[in-house]
């Protein structure tokens, strides 16, 4: 299996684009049952986007892997405009705690980690495959994985801990 070919990566691509959507569909399921309570904390709503657009990175990404005939170049400058465009709005959102919870340190750190982890590797990846070094796909994959227990743990928060 090579890093720069998405041939043989199309049954990951197909797997990950079809769980990344489905979890999606599930987020705006979770999103809607609280919603007054997402709109009315501060923080939350950001975090909801930002959960969102970590599944639509995957979505996007294994949707590029899977377009046939297409060389290393295109690939890579397609995951790369797909991936930096995500990451610099997901970098952007404010990290900020519930009004009634000014978060630690740590959980500050663990947020950036989470959307470092969620967005980087894509980027990488991005570039690896444009200039076939680095590990190409390997890291795309990376960040799949990534991006997806990002999401998972976010939507937990949004879904589960927002009613404690």
């Amino acid at each position: 299996m090579t890093a720069y070919d998405s041939a043989q990566w199309s049954d990951f691509f197909v797997a990950t684009a079809g769980a990344s959507a489905a979890l999606a569909g599930l987020l705006f399921v979770a999103v809607s049952i609280n919603l007054d309570r997402i709109l009315g904390e501060a923080g939350l709503p950001d975090r909801a986007l930002e959960t969102v657009l970590l599944l639509l990175t995957v979505v996007l990404v294994s949707v590029v892997g899977l377009v046939p005939g297409q060389g290393s170049g295109a690939l890579g400058a397609e995951l790369l405009f797909v991936s930096v465009t995500i990451a610099l709005v997901v970098l952007r959102l404010p990290t900020v705690g519930l009004a009634s919870f000014a978060p630690p340190r740590a959980w500050v750190w663990a947020r950036w980690g989470l959307r470092i982890a969620g967005t980087l590797p894509f980027v990488i990846g991005g570039a690896g495959v444009l200039l076939e070094t680095g590990g190409g796909l390997y890291w795309v994959a990376a960040g799949i994985v990534f991006a997806i227990a990002g999401a998972v743990a976010n939507a937990w928060v949004l879904l589960v801990e927002i009613l404690r």
